[in-house]
């Protein structure tokens, strides 16, 4: 069984920058593809970035693409997100997801794609 931790959110001034972490506490995941996803006050849940399971795939919303970067750390069994230039409209609620995934070098873009969860971890950023 995968169980996902998320942890890292902060408030941070518009600018700055920030590492969440997504620790799974289970099984190990390099079986499975991996992803951030976040979601605003009164708004669906996003993607944010995705990682195939072999590592070699990225896919990134366009609002972050250049100021995020996704990674992943099987051994040590962890999924870092680092978000540079924060912008205000980053604020939300991040969660980390996982999915089995047989092919190493597809990634997954939808919410229903993925089975685990972490709890989330604020991010507010200020301006």
């Amino acid at each position: 069984q995968v169980q996902l931790v998320d942890s890292g959110g902060e408030l941070v001034q518009a600018g700055g920058s920030r590492r969440l972490s997504c620790a799974n506490s289970g099984r190990i995941f390099s079986g499975y593809a991996l992803a951030w996803f976040r979601q605003a006050p009164g708004k669906d849940r996003e993607l944010v970035a995705s990682i195939s399971r072999a590592g070699g795939t990225r896919n990134y919303a366009a609002s972050v693409k250049g100021r995020f970067a996704i990674s992943r750390n099987n051994a040590a069994n962890k999924v870092p997100l680092q978000m540079n230039n924060l912008e205000p409209e980053d604020t939300a609620v991040y969660y980390c997801a996982a999915k089995y995934a047989l092919d190493p070098g597809t990634t997954y873009s939808h919410r229903e794609d993925y089975d685990f969860w972490g709890q989330g971890t604020q991010v507010t950023v200020s301006s």
